[in-house]
């Protein structure tokens, strides 16, 4: 089965050589295309050019940015991976023979680039099935067929899109947590603080659980995360 690696970035030219770098890889002999949907303005496009990569050019906002990735893919299984997150060996043959398995879609566990053991511990909480567990980062896999089926990602929603879809697969399919770990950059912790930052992702996870306004909570996200 081939599967589409889709990357939705913004202004991502720090990160995205080394991104692509480990998907060759780390994809061994699988069948495999990468689309990079940019909605940045930066060098990340002129970067990706030096690629085997499909570049699709995109409106800003995640939710947007991976639905044309998806509409530009090929594959029937649709993998969607953050710029700075970098996947273990062999996870392409993971995937695919989790599918096989009749797994329609799930994710990896996660871990953070940071040894600090908070850091670990928030990684480690990710291989439990909770809502307040999952994240973007932990990347997504997804068949074509229940993609399409129930509609890609929410356009109307400014963040927690993917939590939202997760929601969605619950209702028509076994969501599956793998064991293989993918890792992810912390940079955004060490910029607004270990605890300060997850305590911001508690309260959006808090707010959008309320039935809070998108406005509101991207708002409130905006103003508090540097």
């Amino acid at each position: 089965m081939k599967t589409s690696i889709i990357i939705p970035t913004f202004n991502e030219e720090n990160s995205i050589a080394d991104t692509l770098e480990n998907i060759m890889k780390a994809a061994g002999n699988a069948e495999y295309e990468i689309i990079v949907s940019d909605a940045g303005d930066d060098r990340t496009g002129c970067i990706v050019e030096d690629f085997p990569v499909t570049l699709c050019r995109s409106p800003k906002g995640r939710a947007v940015q991976m639905n044309r990735g998806a509409e530009t893919a090929s594959g029937t299984i649709l993998f969607f991976l953050h710029a700075d997150t970098h996947t273990p060996a062999g996870f392409l043959e993971t995937i695919s023979s989790a599918v096989e398995q009749g797994h329609q879609a799930g994710c990896f566990q996660l871990t953070f680039d940071d040894p600090h053991w908070l850091m670990q511990t928030y990684g480690w909480f990710t291989r439990f099935p909770f809502p307040l567990c999952r994240g973007g980062d932990q990347t997504l896999f997804i068949t074509r067929n229940l993609f399409q089926h129930i509609g890609g990602f929410n356009e109307e929603l400014r963040v927690m899109e993917d939590i939202e879809i997760i929601e969605r697969i619950w209702k028509h399919a076994k969501f599956s947590i793998l064991d293989d770990v993918v890792v992810t950059s912390a940079r955004k912790y060490a910029v607004n603080g270990r605890i300060r930052l997850q305590m911001i992702f508690g309260t959006v996870h808090l707010l959008y659980s309320l039935g809070f306004d998108q406005d509101i909570i991207a708002d409130y996200y905006r103003r508090s995360v540097d």
